[in-house]
Parts: C-alpha cells; structure tokens; sequence
C-alpha cells in the first residue's frame, strides 16, 4: 500500500454527520473486482444522477474540491456495514486522510489496513476547520504523521492520537502481508529447521 507520511493538500468539508457506509460505496458495487478501481463509485447515489451525471451541488463536484486530498468530517464517519470497499473508494478517489470527531470502529480498521488515514479530532476542532474551508474553498490542510499533528488553513495545529504499530505500517507503506514478509527470512529458517526435526512428516 502507498505510505503517508505528510499530506498536504486541499480539504473538502463534509458537514453531515453518521456518513454510513453504504452511502461512501453502495451496496451493489461491492463485487466489482478490485483492481478496476472504486473511486468512480464513491458516494454514487448522492454524487450522481440516475442518468449518471454529475449533481452539482454535491461537495466533491465543486471545482475547489475536486482535487482535494484530505476530508474533514463530522460524527460517527464510516458507521454501519464492514465493507472493506469504502476505505477503496475514497484512497481511489484521491483521498488520503479522513478527519473526523469518531469512526465507525470497522472503518477505521479497513481504512488503516487500506493506506487511509483516520484522524480523530475534538468536534470543536472539525467544525472550526470545515468553517474556514468553507470561507475560502480550495484551502490546504497539512497531515503530519510522523510528528501526529494537523494544520489548518489559519495555521493552528492539532494534536492526534495513533497507535504506534498502525502509525509505523502507515509511515512504511506495510499492510499485513508486508509486516509479515519482513520476517521472511525467519519464516523460511524456521521451515528448514522444522522438515530437518521431522522428516516424517513430509515423507507422503
């Protein structure tokens, strides 16, 4: 997965709370194959006319926006279903760092394995960056992770909490499959040193 280090990017203020996620990627996407890409279905239903074009009034179809790299949420972002295809659809879309007063605790999960980050912020702190996004669209927010902090457009910085081996795997660029082949050479050592203890076993 692509690692994050620091983000700074455009920001898109996403003002409505408890964002489920059947609304970031619907339902009847989920079968699509993985290398075709998901950022084409996010927030389809509300992003999109049954024709398929675009709503204009929606956020991410605002010419400020649509470069944006970094979401600043309300409440409750990514609660209901455990679709992996949610955290998909906003990393294929261009999104890197969603921040938010909480999560749906599935989607915060899928979206550190996905190379999305999750940053929870006091709610005071998300309404006062979705406020100056919307005075001056097009603005920047900076995502440092290493040293945990987020700046908005004023230049206030706010401190984040974040797990330390979640933060090294997102710093690296490791999924799990990636922390593991770290340890490939002890794996194979191991298997030697395991068929050499019991031939037996192998002798089918």
């Amino acid at each position: 997965m692509k690692a994050f280090v620091v983000e700074d990017g455009v920001a898109v203020p996403f003002d409505q709370a408890d964002v489920d996620t059947d609304q970031i990627l619907p339902a009847r996407f989920l079968r699509r194959p993985r290398q075709g890409g998901y950022g084409q279905f996010l927030f389809r239903d509300v992003r999109f006319h049954e024709d398929d074009t675009e709503r204009p009034d929606f956020i991410l179809n605002q010419a400020a926006y649509r470069s944006a790299t970094i979401m600043v949420a309300d409440r409750n972002f990514g609660c209901g279903s455990s679709r992996e295809q949610a955290p998909w659809g906003l990393v294929d879309h261009g999104i890197r760092c969603v921040i938010a007063a909480d999560f749906g605790d599935i989607f915060y999960l899928n979206s550190l394995k996905t190379g999305l980050l999750p940053v929870q912020l006091d709610i005071a702190f998300c309404v006062r960056l979705r406020e100056q996004l919307h005075a001056q669209p097009g603005a920047h927010v900076r995502v440092d992770l290493p040293a945990q902090t987020v700046t908005g457009p004023d230049g206030q910085v706010y401190a984040f909490k974040m797990d330390a081996f979640r933060k090294k795997c997102l710093v690296e660029g490791l999924d799990e499959i990636g922390v593991t082949l770290q340890h490939d050479a002890a794996l194979k050592s191991f298997e030697v040193q395991y068929r050499q203890a019991h031939p037996w076993l192998f002798n089918l």
